[in-house]
């Protein structure tokens, strides 16, 4: 199964915010992230479209689906938003306790924001929803954040969730992984 992972696009939010599971919008520079966009997914026939529930994901992937068919319909899913930063949410960085966020930074697998998540547990749920895709001769289009592109690409890749933050995932970009009975490879990130 060919599953393309697309990350947002600009969010509207200033420079230097805490935001993850926070609902934030999109950038007026949607329309022309969105074009650029769409040469990368225009290929494709008749694909199973899921988004994170995040409005910055939901209006992505349904501008996309919009353009394959009108018949065919976004399915959100809580398992792709991004991480929980609990207590941090919406805030600026400058702004959380230093001594908080280098407790974190240090074993920021493992480490729980105040009512938040770790990044494991995000991985976590990423592979639980992969998991249960079952859309062999469909490809699958997932609207999702640069954390969980991140934690499945590793995934797929056996790394170690450390590692996972050297790999670039921009605004707006496209990751692919194929997932068969057998072996899972990845063909590409951050296109």
């Amino acid at each position: 199964m060919e599953i393309y992972l697309v990350r947002h696009t600009t969010p509207a939010v200033l420079p230097g915010t805490c935001y993850g599971h926070s609902d934030v919008d999109v950038t007026e520079t949607f329309l022309a992230e969105f074009e650029a966009l769409h040469p990368k997914l225009g290929h494709l026939s008749n694909p199973v479209i899921y988004s994170s529930p995040l409005q910055r994901c939901v209006k992505l992937a349904e501008a996309m689906a919009a353009t394959f068919s009108p018949q065919i319909t976004v399915k959100t899913d809580t398992r792709l938003k991004e991480l929980n930063f609990g207590d941090w949410e919406m805030q600026s960085w400058n702004d959380i306790p230093r001594g908080l966020v280098d407790v974190w930074a240090e074993d920021h697998v493992r480490h729980v924001p105040p009512n938040g998540e770790s990044f494991l547990q995000l991985s976590q749920r990423a592979q639980a929803f992969i998991a249960e895709l079952h859309h062999d001769d469909q490809p699958a289009l997932v609207f999702t954040h640069a954390g969980v592109i991140r934690a499945l690409t590793g995934y797929a890749l056996a790394l170690p969730l450390v590692h996972t933050f050297k790999l670039q995932v921009d605004y707006a970009s496209v990751s692919k992984i194929i997932l068969d009975d057998r072996v899972t490879k990845v063909a590409y990130v951050n296109r």
